[in-house]
């Protein structure tokens, strides 16, 4: 008898054992002790885009988001949303605003733009983060939202970046906050939480976008690459040239595919990750340079750079 209850307190013993080893290596993958490298070049990249993006849109600005002047205009978008939910930032809301206190429409979307490029100026020299980063994404998702029938994939990373620059714990060594204050973010564990969390989330993007493009023959057989280089305003190659490089369509289409949905499995080793990175980046500046799309291109790159980029030759058990 006291055999059986000695080999069932040890196996009891055992299994918290276990447990507690589980539940401490959870722990040390979820809150690894970090540096703030990765959150400087979040908050640089994110500033750079904010104002890239403000002034790509200038001359177009209140024609795209005023309430009338064009088919698809403000009014439009934010109808449409609010079948969606009444809770999500809009124009709307700050006209509205404006117009209680007198100031008119075409002044208040000025004031949107203005406020929206400060922001982003504040972010890159690293003054008053936290206010600038939660300005940027209010003001930002705001504005993708209310011309949401123009809008496409960057404006949603450019708002899911903002919305961790906005939690993350600031200011960073290279801010001008720490300098003029004296004072840098102290808790390292949660630096290494919301890189976590970041890095853990474009797994998921990369992953489920790949396996989307997997399931129809446009990637496999090139024929989506060949649309997307054609397709206006993309159609920065001459057609004579695609079609004598025709040949690289499917080896396009498929190395799209085994990056994304490899990412997960190869981003993390230390081994392959400077690859994956690298090509990953080399992927979305080709994307960028053969169809224009600038701000994508950069917003990705910032994005992979800052969950994977710092601190890259160092070995994964100290690195993350």
């Amino acid at each position: 008898m006291r055999t059986i209850l000695s080999l069932m307190n040890h196996r009891r013993t055992s299994e918290d054992l276990e447990r507690q080893l589980s539940l401490s290596a959870l722990f040390r993958f979820l809150f690894p002790h970090e540096t703030d490298t990765w959150l400087a070049v979040l908050r640089i990249g994110l500033g750079a885009q904010i104002i890239l993006f403000c002034l790509s849109i200038q001359d177009d600005w209140n024609y795209l988001l005023g309430a009338g002047g064009s088919l698809i205009n403000r009014t439009l978008s934010e109808q449409l949303l609010s079948f969606e939910s009444v809770f999500i930032p809009r124009l709307g809301w700050l006209v509205t605003l404006g117009a209680w206190t007198g100031i008119n429409e075409h002044h208040m979307l000025l004031l949107v733009w203005s406020c929206l490029l400060i922001a982003g100026f504040l972010l890159v020299i690293g003054l008053i983060c936290r206010p600038a980063a939660i300005a940027a994404w209010f003001l930002h998702l705001a504005v993708v939202k209310s011309g949401d029938l123009v809008s496409y994939g960057v404006d949603n990373f450019t708002t899911i970046g903002l919305f961790y620059l906005m939690f993350s714990p600031f200011p960073d060594r290279f801010s001008l906050d720490a300098r003029l204050w004296k004072k840098r973010a102290q808790d390292r564990h949660l630096l290494g939480f919301w890189r976590r969390v970041l890095q853990t989330h474009l797994c998921f993007i990369y992953f489920f976008g790949g396996i989307a493009k997997a399931t129809g023959v446009g990637w496999w057989d090139g024929s989506n690459v060949w649309r997307a280089l054609i397709r206006p305003p993309f159609d920065l190659i001459n057609p004579h040239t695609l079609v004598h490089w025709k040949v690289i369509f499917p080896v396009a289409g498929i190395s799209i595919l085994v990056l994304e949905v490899a990412y997960p499995i190869f981003i993390w080793p230390k081994r392959t990750r400077p690859l994956w990175l690298t090509l990953i980046c080399a992927m979305h500046a080709g994307i960028g340079l053969t169809m224009g799309m600038y701000l994508f291109a950069l917003v990705m790159i910032v994005l992979n750079v800052a969950a994977f980029g710092p601190g890259i030759s160092r070995p994964f058990s100290t690195d993350d």
